[in-house]
């Protein structure tokens, strides 16, 4: 394996995965293969939708459209991997396809938290600046905002891969997870990690701390705009607009650091390897169904493209 400009013993890891349950290794196939299929299905149909139909071409929907096409980078990331250790006696996978996979795990999921951050600050211009969301709001902010998104994530996983191939791999090579996640690398490397784990202190920081406070004071504002309105229905309209969003940022964050928090010290027990399904394949495979439930806008869009093709 490549660590640190040198060759060592290990040349592959082996990912334990769901071993430890073999007499439902059918039933984890199934489950799993019809989410995997299932998130990028509706993540993908999402997308079109939002491409195809002009009353969608806002920027809330333009971020949305993002968000989705990040969710299935990021499930394909691991889970066809995941599904295709089933069949396999050895669940192998080479030190570059480790760091191939953690690269672009960890890109979608940093940009996901900036996607998530950009949503928010554009429900905080719809509501407390109504007046001049179009003017800030305007398609050039929100594509730079989404390419800032992009490019943030992108930088911070090419200083993780830095940080990584300035490890050794001499020892054990079991990873005990489905996928190469750091806090599992972290535990089998011969050298010391110490830097490693002070520059993901430093990112978690950055993009965890930084994007939640960034958040809270959107929505501060947001409720006190809010609060300020006099109609009842008006208020719950308002609220309302933000509901998805909220409800997608709690998902994402509450599990993540549930996880992380739980596997820091690089063990994982199989209550954290299914916590884990939760936040890389379950909560892609959600976000489209929050956004789209109880959403006019994106009824009314499937409404006039099932009209299109019945004229068709």
């Amino acid at each position: 394996m490549i660590g640190g400009g040198n060759i060592t013993g290990t040349t592959y890891f082996i990912l334990f995965g769901f071993s430890d349950f073999p007499r439902s290794l059918a039933v984890l196939i199934a489950v799993f293969l019809l989410i995997y299929m299932t998130t990028v299905t509706w993540n993908l149909c999402l997308i079109i939708l939002i491409r195809t139909d002009s009353h969608l071409h806002t920027p809330m929907y333009f971020f949305l459209s993002n968000l989705s096409f990040t969710d299935i980078c990021y499930v394909t990331s691991t889970a066809p991997k995941m599904l295709s250790n089933f069949f396999q006696k050895q669940q192998t996978i080479t030190f570059v396809g480790c760091i191939v996979q953690q690269f672009i795990f960890s890109t979608m999921g940093l940009s996901e938290c900036c996607l998530l951050t950009a949503m928010a600050y554009d429900r905080y211009a719809a509501i407390c600046k109504p007046l001049l969301y179009s003017s800030i709001m305007s398609p050039s902010l929100c594509i730079w905002m989404a390419l800032g998104a992009y490019m943030a994530g992108l930088s911070a996983s090419f200083s993780q891969l830095g940080a990584l191939l300035q490890l050794h791999f001499c020892g054990p090579n079991v990873i005990n997870h489905f996928f190469c996640d750091i806090p599992q690398l972290l535990i089998l490397s011969c050298t010391d990690t110490f830097f490693v784990q002070i520059m993901l202190a430093i990112l978690t920081m950055i993009f965890g701390i930084a994007n939640v406070l960034i958040i809270m004071i959107s929505y501060g504002y947001i409720i006190i705009s809010v609060m300020k309105i006099t109609s009842a229905k008006g208020r719950s309209k308002a609220f309302n607009t933000c509901a998805s969003h909220v409800t997608a940022v709690s998902l994402f964050y509450t599990s993540s650091i549930f996880v992380y928090l739980s596997s820091s010290s690089g063990s994982s027990s199989s209550f954290d390897r299914f916590a884990s399904v939760f936040y890389t394949v379950v909560i892609p495979m959600l976000n489209p169904v929050i956004y789209s439930l109880r959403n006019r806008e994106i009824k009314d869009a499937l409404m006039r493209l099932q009209k299109k093709r019945g004229h068709c």
